[in-house]
């Protein structure tokens, strides 16, 4: 096939370890320098600014200036998208860099991919907004109900108040670990703001780990039902 997008080009520079590397480090939200991301990829800096380059001419990722520093951040939530798929394809063919440990387990529990929740929780909390109609899907497009415009404002989040983006107001993710989906886009980004500034959960620092309280655990759950123990 000749005519269409050309998903090769965008997929050879994902499909470098190096430059996967640095996407994976990038999946935090946070901007990071050069030589951070050098750091993270295990390559020197001169080796790293090729890479970026790179992974910038092909729309991958943003660079802003502040002051005589560069940073360099995922090009948008669509990015984001596409490498947490890619991480559940590759967990789901086995692909995995390191043995399971406590950290993984961590990870899996609740993490943030990109700027909203992951893992169990961020599944949990799907898959109760779904459950509840505060969620609908119509054809590929993921509506927030009337019901759901009632429960979110009880959390106190403004809609009408949230940053404007090109992100939709409600996507639908697909969770590497769970296999599963939960919740993306403005309103996902917004749930995860709201559960951090409400004390209940912070970020590791150098993570992408989402830590609940035991308070911040009680509430969530109240809000999205416990999480089912094995038997």
């Amino acid at each position: 096939m000749k005519e269409g997008p050309d998903i090769a080009r965008i997929a050879a520079l994902i499909g470098d370890p190096a430059r996967a590397n640095i996407l994976t480090a990038l999946m935090t939200g946070k901007a990071l320098t050069a030589s951070e991301l050098a750091q993270e990829a295990g390559i020197s800096l001169q080796t790293g600014s090729a890479h970026l380059a790179k992974l910038e001419q092909g729309g991958l990722i943003a660079m802003r200036k502040s002051g005589r520093h560069k940073y360099f951040r995922l090009a948008g939530d669509e990015v984001a998208g596409v490498l947490e798929a890619l991480m559940g394809l590759a967990a789901g063919a086995g692909q995995l860099r390191t043995r399971t440990g406590p950290r993984d387990v961590a990870m899996r529990r609740a993490r943030v991919c990109y700027n909203h929740l992951a893992g169990e929780m961020g599944v949990r909390m799907y898959a109760a907004m779904l459950e509840r109609g505060y969620l609908r899907q119509q054809g590929e497009t993921l509506l927030l109900t009337s019901e759901g415009e009632v429960f979110v404002g009880s959390l106190g989040i403004d809609l009408a108040g949230l940053p404007r983006s090109k992100a939709p107001m409600c996507r639908e993710c697909l969770d590497w670990s769970a296999r599963q989906s939960h919740l993306a886009g403005r309103l996902g980004q917004a749930m995860l703001r709201h559960f951090i500034a409400q004390g209940w959960a912070r970020r590791d620092k150098g993570s992408r780990v989402i830590r609940f309280n035991p308070a911040g655990t009680a509430a969530f759950d109240k809000l999205f039902g416990a999480r089912a123990e094995p038997d």
